[in-house]
């Protein structure tokens, strides 16, 4: 029978030896399984909404994926960035200093969790105002977004967990908690909005409840599998200069998120103002882009895992290996994915409408040139994910949000100014712009700071760094 210590040794991935490029892609491919998972499932949110509600439903839900972004994009993002001195802490094989980075990690999720959880339901019936959300959906859309926003310490202890296990090379358990939370997603879904007719609030319910599932099963695992985060009395005490770190990690990724999110907000309200079709096509397209999207936010997650560890080892020259490695990667899928979009994007999109809803022609033209537009610049995405995540790894997070910026102030010049020019066309090219906007800033900023890491660890060795260093 396999110990304690065996298994923990088993579910780990040690990304500082070996090939870099097969060893990412095998790091990445059950994270990328795992979103796809998760993917189907909030494309099952949406079809049995659009399906059995109705296209109305499914436009009030869709109105909020902005919303939604802003948000939990946040907390994706403050989890994700919590746990990157966790992995610099497993690759330098600092065990101590990794129980103190974990129980600093767990005291600013749970406070994070409860302030989000207060300050989205309070602000919520404001800021649907402010996006002047049309009043035949204004309804449906306050009922989901009000349980997703009850639920955020749910998603809070997923992602912190999961983040975790992945710092320490793990992705294959977060990939199997998903399949697990997707089953008994779609069921919840059938049964609460088919079954028993709540709507959009069924919807959101079997959302919030499938994260609570899953952050239940994580946790009793990682209990279980990883005895050697168990700190004593000593490493549990609460550590300023920890926690400083933590956040300077954890806050600049997440406010990257909201900052890029703000963006979408506003031209979400610019969508709005355009009327249910638009808003309708809109929201099927942003799905079937999610989906087409995820193998760049897998390869994000990739690039900061193995930055992560690798700094903490010293290798400057894996640092630079991965980081080739992961723009081949997200160069060949641009192309590939680009190609496929542009030709069989809006038969995919069919799974969220309504065929025989009368407005479909003209859903399916917006639909369209919304996508074909979008998907001829996915090689600036992909070059963008590369060097954001890469500058997250070595702990650039500040300019990596800067980055968010620039994304932000291009999706708003496009909503407050051309789309009252140009209508439809200037919001398919809102988030085109906002890529290449960003990469004006991202692919300099990798120039500078690979010099400035490699100088860095031509003078320290992080395998030295204590814990009682940071304590």
């Amino acid at each position: 029978m396999m110990t304690r210590a065996a298994r923990s040794r088993s579910a780990t991935l040690d990304l500082t030896k070996g090939p870099a490029l097969p060893l990412m892609l095998r790091f990445c491919l059950p994270i990328l399984l795992g979103n796809l998972m998760q993917q189907f499932y909030n494309m099952a949110d949406a079809a049995v909404v659009g399906k059995m509600v109705g296209n109305a439903a499914l436009a009030a839900v869709g109105a909020t994926g902005a919303i939604t972004f802003l948000v939990i994009g946040f907390v994706d993002g403050i989890c994700a960035g919590f746990c990157i001195p966790a992995a610099q802490s497993f690759g330098a094989g600092n065990k101590s200093l990794l129980r103190r980075c974990v129980a600093n990690i767990v005291r600013l999720a749970v406070g994070a969790a409860l302030i989000l959880t207060v300050l989205c339901s309070v602000l919520l019936p404001t800021v649907l105002v402010a996006m002047r959300f049309p009043p035949d959906i204004y309804g449906d859309s306050y009922a989901y977004l009000s349980v997703i926003f009850a639920g955020i310490p749910a998603t809070v202890a997923y992602n912190t967990q999961a983040g975790l296990m992945r710092a320490m090379g793990n992705s294959k358990t977060p990939l199997y908690v998903l399949i697990f939370a997707s089953v008994l997603n779609i069921g919840l879904d059938l049964t609460l909005v088919g079954a028993f007719g709540l709507g959009v609030r069924g919807a959101a319910i079997a959302t919030v409840v499938s994260q609570a599932v899953s952050a239940l099963i994580c946790f009793l695992y990682i209990r279980k599998t990883y005895p050697e985060l168990r700190a004593d009395r000593e490493e549990r005490r609460f550590s300023g200069k920890i926690a400083a770190r933590l956040i300077l990690s954890g806050l600049p990724m997440a406010l990257q998120y909201s900052i890029t999110a703000i963006g979408s907000v506003l031209i979400q309200a610019a969508v709005n103002d355009l009327g249910s079709t638009v808003i309708a096509a809109v929201t099927a397209a942003n799905k079937v882009q999610s989906f087409v999207h995820l193998p760049f936010g897998t390869l994000g997650v990739t690039m900061s895992t193995f930055t992560g560890q690798n700094l903490g080892a010293g290798r400057y020259d894996r640092v630079k290996e991965g980081f080739r490695a992961g723009m081949r990667i997200s160069v060949l899928y641009s192309i590939f994915m680009g190609v496929a979009m542009y030709f069989g994007g809006e038969y995919v999109s069919l799974l969220f409408i309504n065929r025989a809803d009368p407005i479909l022609s003209d859903l399916l033209v917006c639909l369209r040139q919304y996508l074909r537009l979008n998907c001829l610049f996915y090689i600036p995405l992909g070059v963008l994910i590369v060097c954001r995540f890469t500058l997250q790894g070595m702990e650039y997070g500040v300019t990596a949000m800067f980055a968010g910026a620039f994304e932000m102030v291009a999706r708003g010049v496009v909503a407050l100014h051309f789309a009252k020019l140009w209508g439809f066309r200037a919001i398919c090219f809102a988030n085109p712009l906002a890529w290449i906007a960003a990469c004006f800033l991202l692919v300099p900023a990798c120039a500078v700071v690979f010099p400035r890491v490699r100088k860095k660890l031509a003078f320290q060795s992080p395998k030295n760094e204590t814990a009682e260093d940071l304590s």
